[in-house]
């Protein structure tokens, strides 16, 4: 018989989240390795943000999900709670131990950023006798914005702060009697030994997301249209996909800088251009702030920027990047920070330019698989260091003909595949067993 493990993922489909990829895209191949899941999330009518249904159609019809309730923004946005974490709390807790008292679950797994949550597996081993494993997508208690000086937190100062504030009560509650840590970075397993020393290196697994093939083979059946650009309009459209907060400033203003060098010298080959950058803040529409395009404006070369604040469902997202004539990636200045939007990227089969932090796993991956260019910084430097690297990567981005697809090793990039990190997510869970 399959051991059995619950799933506690508070956003899932059709809600359109990043954090709930990892667990949706392990659902088709869990039972290769056996083991079967049932899924604990809340009821997307509680969950502000868009919805993809065609998400739902990746999820395996053998798959079971209860869907809990929360309190409704509605009523708690009046006094300035919209957070999920605590809006959902009482109900997780007691959908989840109706689950683990009815099915006898071998084990639990927390995988979301909705941090809140993960305070649960405390109480229900203590209940129940049941482990759990954390997954630390982001960290919890996050330090950086303090350390650069941000003036714009997510969420602002005084939400942040009080998320923090809750992030260092139950944050070590949470992680005490956790039997295993994944984490998407190797960053987070030094910081959380640092903090918490008493966590031995062998409760620590460094296992980023997958990358979907099966969401690429179904992409063609769904006939999206993606409304970004014109992808026949005889312009040559340059797309990156994801957030673009102030720990980014430092890639966005070396590519910015570097566009500017190159326009004045051929401003010819720049008059097809368009670069788009979508979904580029979290914050609701009415609420959003853009970043990209200020900076765009600073270098002047704003005709070539638009920028987009809302993010777009998920597979419209898809098509953005295969109808797009190359993609651009922009790391944040966190040498932790990795980003799982590099495989959808690698899978959309465009030309890649990568700007990170010469640390950031984003930069290995891409060298391994051959399937971008990568200019890297270290803490310390400045745009104008990293110009003449860029511009002759653009140069030879200008070169190729529409089109142009890269010579990805495709044997190379299959340890990233959502098969193979499902395979390494469950020989951690076999692990818990024998603990």
């Amino acid at each position: 018989m399959n051991h059995k493990v619950l799933i506690v993922s508070p956003h899932f489909p059709p809600v359109n989240a990043a954090d709930h990829q990892r667990s949706r895209m392990s659902l088709s191949y869990l039972h290769h390795f056996n083991w079967d899941a049932h899924v604990l999330a809340v009821h997307p009518k509680f969950i502000q943000g868009s919805n993809d249904p065609f998400l739902a159609k990746t999820i395996p019809n053998s798959i079971s999900v209860t869907y809990t309730d929360a309190l409704s923004t509605q009523f708690t946005q009046k006094i300035g709670l919209g957070n999920l974490g605590l809006r959902s709390y009482p109900y997780l807790f007691k959908a989840g131990s109706i689950l683990l008292e009815k099915y006898k679950f071998d084990l639990v797994y927390f995988s979301t950023t909705v941090f809140i949550s993960m305070a649960l597996g405390k109480q229900w081993k203590t209940r129940f006798g049941v482990s759990y494993i954390l997954d630390f997508q982001d960290p919890w208690i996050n330090n950086y914005y303090n350390k650069s000086g941000s003036p714009s937190p997510p969420g602002g100062k005084l939400k942040y702060g009080f998320s923090q504030l809750i992030a260092r009560f139950l944050e070590p509650k949470a992680v005490s009697q956790a039997s295993h840590i994944i984490s998407v970075s190797p960053a987070y397993p030094d910081v959380l030994q640092q903090r918490y020393p008493h966590l031995n290196p062998t409760q620590f697994t460094v296992l980023p997301f997958g990358a979907s093939e099966q969401d690429f083979d179904l992409l063609p059946t769904l006939d999206v249209q993606q409304t970004i650009f014109d992808p026949n309009d005889g312009k040559r459209h340059w797309v990156y996909v994801g957030r673009a907060g102030y720990d980014m400033q430092m890639s966005l203003r070396s590519l910015f800088g570097a566009i500017h060098c190159d326009r004045q010298q051929n401003p010819d080959r720049w008059q097809s251009i368009k670069l788009h950058f979508i979904g580029t803040s979290y914050a609701p529409e009415d609420r959003a702030v853009k970043t990209v395009e200020p900076i765009a404006q600073e270098f002047h070369i704003d005709d070539l920027v638009e920028e987009q604040t809302h993010r777009i469902p998920y597979f419209e997202a898809l098509q953005t990047l295969v109808d797009s004539d190359a993609i651009i990636l922009i790391g944040s200045d966190d040498p932790g920070y990795t980003a799982s939007k590099l495989y959808p990227c690698i899978l959309a089969r465009k030309p890649i330019l990568a700007i990170f932090h010469q640390d950031s796993s984003v930069v290995s991956i891409l060298e391994q698989c051959q399937a971008g260019e990568a200019v890297t910084f270290q803490t310390g430097d400045r745009p104008h260091d990293l110009l003449s690297a860029i511009q002759e990567k653009l140069q030879k981005w200008l070169s190729f003909p529409k089109g142009y697809e890269p010579l990805t090793d495709w044997n190379a990039f299959q340890p990233y595949t959502a098969y193979e990190m499902t395979r390494k997510q469950c020989e951690v869970f076999d692990g818990c067993l024998k603990l």
